[in-house]
């Protein structure tokens, strides 16, 4: 028997929002130490860029992400923060 090759694989362009928004969640990675809850948080936040989400403030809350070296509060006015940016780059 044996294995088929890998499905191939299409990245987004370096600046599509997907993009941006899961960099973002990336760089916080020294508070998310738990890959999965970085790509459940990045897809929470891109829904929330869509306009279907809560705003970062809840969702770091409703998540249950496992942070580490930083409260909630603080984890969520940094998030929002690199989100105005995006926003005020669009």
């Amino acid at each position: 028997m044996t294995s088929l090759p890998p499905p191939q694989t299409k990245n987004f362009p370096d600046d599509s929002l997907e993009k941006r928004v899961y960099k973002i969640v990336e760089d916080l990675s020294e508070f998310l130490p738990i890959m999965n809850d970085r790509n459940r948080l990045g897809f929470s936040l891109y829904k929330y860029m869509q306009g279907e989400g809560d705003s970062p403030e809840i969702l770091v809350k409703t998540s249950k992400v496992k942070v580490v070296g930083i409260s909630l509060e603080e984890l969520a006015v940094k998030i929002s923060k690199e989100i105005q940016n995006i926003k005020a780059k669009s």
